[in-house]
Protein backbone atom coordinates (compact mmCIF):
# COMPACT_ATOMS: atom_id res chain seq x y z
CA UNK A 1 0.00 0.00 0.00
CA UNK A 2 1.32 3.43 -0.91
CA UNK A 3 2.10 5.89 1.88
CA UNK A 4 -0.56 8.36 0.73
CA UNK A 5 -3.20 5.61 0.84
CA UNK A 6 -2.09 4.68 4.33
CA UNK A 7 -2.33 8.31 5.48
CA UNK A 8 -5.88 8.55 4.13
CA UNK A 9 -6.86 5.35 5.95
CA UNK A 10 -5.42 6.66 9.23
CA UNK A 11 -7.22 9.98 8.72
CA UNK A 12 -10.44 8.10 8.02
CA UNK A 13 -9.94 6.07 11.19
CA UNK A 14 -9.49 9.25 13.25
CA UNK A 15 -12.68 10.77 11.75
CA UNK A 16 -14.61 7.58 12.49
CA UNK A 17 -13.29 7.51 16.05
CA UNK A 18 -14.32 11.13 16.61
CA UNK A 19 -17.78 10.49 15.17
CA UNK A 20 -18.22 7.37 17.28
CA UNK A 21 -17.05 9.25 20.39
CA UNK A 22 -19.55 12.03 19.74
CA UNK A 23 -22.44 9.59 19.32
CA UNK A 24 -21.47 7.60 22.43
CA UNK A 25 -21.22 10.76 24.56
CA UNK A 26 -24.49 12.08 23.10
CA UNK A 27 -26.20 8.76 23.79
CA UNK A 28 -24.93 8.66 27.39
CA UNK A 29 -26.10 12.23 27.95
CA UNK A 30 -29.54 11.44 26.50
CA UNK A 31 -29.84 8.22 28.51
CA UNK A 32 -28.79 9.71 31.83
CA UNK A 33 -30.72 12.94 31.28
CA UNK A 34 -27.60 15.07 31.70
CA UNK A 35 -27.94 18.59 30.37
CA UNK A 36 -25.91 19.50 27.31
CA UNK A 37 -22.77 21.55 27.98
CA UNK A 38 -23.12 25.30 27.80
CA UNK A 39 -22.64 26.68 24.33
CA UNK A 40 -23.20 23.29 22.75
CA UNK A 41 -26.76 22.86 21.64
CA UNK A 42 -27.93 19.70 20.03
CA UNK A 43 -27.78 20.42 16.30
CA UNK A 44 -29.35 17.82 14.05
CA UNK A 45 -27.41 19.05 11.02
CA UNK A 46 -24.14 18.32 12.87
CA UNK A 47 -25.31 14.78 13.63
CA UNK A 48 -26.23 14.33 9.97
CA UNK A 49 -22.72 15.40 8.88
CA UNK A 50 -21.18 12.95 11.34
CA UNK A 51 -23.49 10.18 10.13
CA UNK A 52 -22.47 10.87 6.53
CA UNK A 53 -18.81 10.79 7.58
CA UNK A 54 -19.35 7.37 9.15
CA UNK A 55 -21.11 6.10 6.00
CA UNK A 56 -18.23 7.42 3.87
CA UNK A 57 -15.85 5.56 6.17
CA UNK A 58 -17.78 2.33 5.74
CA UNK A 59 -17.74 2.71 1.94
CA UNK A 60 -14.00 3.53 1.90
CA UNK A 61 -13.24 0.57 4.16
CA UNK A 62 -15.28 -1.78 1.96
CA UNK A 63 -13.44 -0.51 -1.13
CA UNK A 64 -10.08 -1.02 0.57
CA UNK A 65 -11.02 -4.57 1.60
CA UNK A 66 -12.07 -5.29 -1.99
CA UNK A 67 -8.78 -3.89 -3.33
CA UNK A 68 -6.75 -5.94 -0.85
CA UNK A 69 -8.68 -9.10 -1.74
CA UNK A 70 -8.02 -8.50 -5.45
CA UNK A 71 -4.34 -7.90 -4.77
CA UNK A 72 -4.12 -11.06 -2.68
CA UNK A 73 -5.74 -13.10 -5.47
CA UNK A 74 -3.35 -11.60 -8.04
CA UNK A 75 -0.32 -12.36 -5.86
CA UNK A 76 -1.55 -15.92 -5.29
CA UNK A 77 -1.86 -16.42 -9.06
CA UNK A 78 1.68 -15.09 -9.52
CA UNK A 79 2.97 -17.37 -6.77
CA UNK A 80 1.21 -20.38 -8.30
CA UNK A 81 2.71 -19.58 -11.72
CA UNK A 82 6.17 -19.11 -10.22
CA UNK A 83 5.83 -22.36 -8.33
CA UNK A 84 4.90 -24.21 -11.51
CA UNK A 85 7.76 -22.57 -13.40
CA UNK A 86 10.21 -23.52 -10.63
CA UNK A 87 8.98 -27.11 -10.76
CA UNK A 88 9.51 -27.15 -14.52
CA UNK A 89 12.99 -25.64 -14.12
CA UNK A 90 13.90 -28.44 -11.72
CA UNK A 91 12.51 -31.14 -14.02
CA UNK A 92 14.36 -29.69 -17.03
CA UNK A 93 17.62 -29.69 -15.08
CA UNK A 94 17.04 -33.27 -13.93
CA UNK A 95 16.60 -34.23 -17.59
CA UNK A 96 19.81 -32.41 -18.55
CA UNK A 97 21.67 -34.33 -15.84
CA UNK A 98 20.18 -37.58 -17.22
CA UNK A 99 18.73 -38.65 -13.88
CA UNK A 100 16.77 -41.88 -13.86
CA UNK A 101 13.14 -41.83 -12.78
CA UNK A 102 14.07 -43.11 -9.32
CA UNK A 103 16.88 -40.55 -9.00
CA UNK A 104 14.47 -37.76 -9.97
CA UNK A 105 11.98 -38.83 -7.32
CA UNK A 106 14.69 -39.12 -4.66
CA UNK A 107 16.22 -35.77 -5.67
CA UNK A 108 12.83 -34.03 -5.52
CA UNK A 109 12.12 -35.47 -2.07
CA UNK A 110 15.60 -34.43 -0.92
CA UNK A 111 14.99 -30.90 -2.24
CA UNK A 112 11.77 -30.83 -0.23
CA UNK A 113 13.83 -31.51 2.89
CA UNK A 114 12.96 -35.13 3.65
CA UNK A 115 15.60 -37.18 5.42
CA UNK A 116 17.10 -40.35 3.95
CA UNK A 117 15.00 -42.43 6.36
CA UNK A 118 11.81 -40.58 5.39
CA UNK A 119 12.54 -41.00 1.69
CA UNK A 120 13.26 -44.69 2.21
CA UNK A 121 9.99 -45.14 4.08
CA UNK A 122 8.01 -43.31 1.38
CA UNK A 123 9.64 -45.26 -1.43
CA UNK A 124 9.50 -48.52 0.54
CA UNK A 125 13.17 -49.25 0.15
CA UNK A 126 16.28 -49.38 2.31
CA UNK A 127 18.28 -46.40 3.55
CA UNK A 128 21.35 -47.66 1.69
CA UNK A 129 19.49 -47.60 -1.62
CA UNK A 130 18.42 -43.98 -1.03
CA UNK A 131 21.97 -43.00 -0.03
CA UNK A 132 23.31 -44.55 -3.24
CA UNK A 133 20.68 -42.77 -5.33
CA UNK A 134 21.45 -39.46 -3.61
CA UNK A 135 25.16 -39.96 -4.26
CA UNK A 136 24.39 -40.60 -7.95
CA UNK A 137 22.28 -37.42 -8.11
CA UNK A 138 25.01 -35.35 -6.46
CA UNK A 139 27.68 -36.78 -8.77
CA UNK A 140 25.62 -36.11 -11.92
CA UNK A 141 24.76 -32.60 -10.69
CA UNK A 142 28.37 -31.84 -9.82
CA UNK A 143 27.59 -30.96 -6.22
CA UNK A 144 28.84 -32.35 -2.93
CA UNK A 145 25.55 -32.78 -1.09
CA UNK A 146 21.94 -31.86 -0.49
CA UNK A 147 22.61 -28.23 0.47
CA UNK A 148 24.59 -27.56 -2.70
CA UNK A 149 21.87 -29.23 -4.76
CA UNK A 150 19.25 -27.00 -3.18
CA UNK A 151 21.39 -23.90 -3.56
CA UNK A 152 21.89 -24.73 -7.26
CA UNK A 153 18.16 -24.08 -7.82
CA UNK A 154 17.65 -21.33 -5.23
CA UNK A 155 20.54 -19.30 -6.66
CA UNK A 156 18.49 -18.64 -9.82
CA UNK A 157 15.65 -17.21 -7.74
CA UNK A 158 17.78 -14.61 -6.00
CA UNK A 159 18.04 -11.46 -8.10
CA UNK A 160 20.80 -9.71 -6.14
CA UNK A 161 24.06 -11.40 -5.18
CA UNK A 162 24.46 -11.86 -1.44
CA UNK A 163 28.14 -10.93 -1.51
CA UNK A 164 29.41 -8.19 -3.78
CA UNK A 165 32.87 -7.87 -5.23
CA UNK A 166 35.13 -5.47 -3.30
CA UNK A 167 34.62 -1.90 -4.54
CA UNK A 168 31.03 -2.53 -5.78
CA UNK A 169 28.10 -0.75 -4.14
Amino acid sequence: MRTSGKIWLWLLLVVQALCATFFVVDGIMDWTGMPEPLGFRHVHAFEMVLSLALIAGIVATAMQIRTLDQRKAHMQRQLDMASGAFEQLIQDQFEEWNLSKAEREVAMLALKGLSVADIAALRQTKDGTIKAQCAAVYRKAGVSGRMQLLSYFVEDLIAEPVLREPGQN
